[in-house]
């Protein structure tokens, strides 16, 4: 039934402010842009007004991931609640890095947020391997992750 994920979404507050977080702090590349309004998209929504501002994003062409899709609504008060890695639904977004360290103090030197220093982790005694880990957080509080297999 299912084949293949296409896109992970994450609803934002100020698009302008959520492009230069994904393009000038983490990097990625904009591959899309566009406007959704009217009956269907309020259809698709479930709510009259859902105008919407949509942003997709890739690290390279071979990202081995789906693109992040950025959604900011323009007519739409959003609710805005401190975001939990004790929460129901989805956590955060993972990114494999080369160089956690060299990531972790490149994005601290650009002021993100995060939640500790990288961590190390030894599964190989249940077949999952070694590896480095952090959390952090983008200009609306959505958990992003780093993460960095060990050989």
């Amino acid at each position: 039934m299912i084949k293949e994920v296409i896109h992970i979404g994450v609803t934002v507050s100020d698009m302008e402010k959520s492009i230069a977080f994904y393009r000038d702090t983490l990097g990625l590349k904009m591959t899309g842009r566009l406007w959704m309004s009217g009956p269907r998209t309020d259809l698709l929504f479930g709510w009259k007004g859902a105008d919407c501002r949509v942003t997709y994003w890739q690290g390279s062409d071979d990202l081995s991931m789906p693109p992040v899709e950025l959604i900011e609504f323009t007519k739409t008060r959003l609710e805005k609640r401190p975001m939990s890695l004790r929460r129901t639904g989805v956590s955060e977004i993972c990114f494999r890095v080369t160089d956690i360290d060299k990531a972790y103090q490149r994005l601290r030197e650009k002021g993100v947020e995060f939640l500790s220093a990288p961590q190390y982790f030894d599964f190989r005694a249940v077949g999952m391997g070694q590896s480095k880990a952090v959390y952090f957080r983008d200009p609306d509080g959505t958990i992003l992750e780093l993460i960095e297999p060990i050989p």
